[in-house]
C-alpha cells in the first residue's frame, strides 16, 4: 500500500479557491492511478477526479469539471486538486487515494486499498 498524507484544506469564501496536496510514500509513486475523493456530512463519499500513473489521461465528475483541475507531479511523489470558482455544495472532507488500475480509481472505489486520512474544505456563502 501506498501511504498518503493531503494538506491544502481551509475555510473560503464562494467563488474562492484552494489547491490540495497529497503526498505519497511507500511504493513506486509512478505505478500508481491517482483519485481526488470527497464526503459531505450526512453523505457518501464521492469521485472527484481521477489521473492515470503517468498523468496522461484525467476524468472528473460533471460537478467539478471545469472548475477543478488534478495533476501529479512523480519527481516529488504528489498529487495535487486546484479548485477554482469554489461553491458551498463543495464543503467536505476531501481524501487522496491510490490504486494500481486506473478503473478501479473512476470506477470502484470500494476496491481502493490506500487511501489518505483527508482534509476539510469549507466554503462559506
Amino acid at each position: 500500500q501506498v501511504h498518503l498524507v493531503e494538506s491544502g484544506g481551509g475555510l473560503v469564501q464562494a467563488g474562492g479557491s484552494l489547491r490540495l496536496s497529497c503526498a505519497a510514500s511507500g511504493r513506486t509513486f509512478s505505478n500508481y492511478a491517482m483519485g481526488w475523493f470527497r464526503q459531505a456530512p450526512g453523505k457518501e463519499r464521492e469521485f472527484v477526479a481521477g489521473i492515470s500513473s503517468i498523468g496522461a489521461t484525467t476524468y472528473y465528475a460533471d460537478s467539478v469539471k471545469g472548475r477543478f483541475t488534478i495533476s501529479r507531479d512523480n519527481a516529488q511523489n504528489r498529487v495535487y486538486l486546484q479548485m477554482n470558482s469554489l461553491k458551498p455544495e463543495d464543503t467536505a472532507v476531501y481524501y487522496c487515494a491510490a490504486a494500481t488500475s486506473w478503473l478501479t480509481i473512476v470506477r470502484d472505489q470500494d476496491k481502493i486499498g490506500s487511501w489518505g486520512q483527508g482534509t476539510q474544505v469549507t466554503v462559506s456563502a
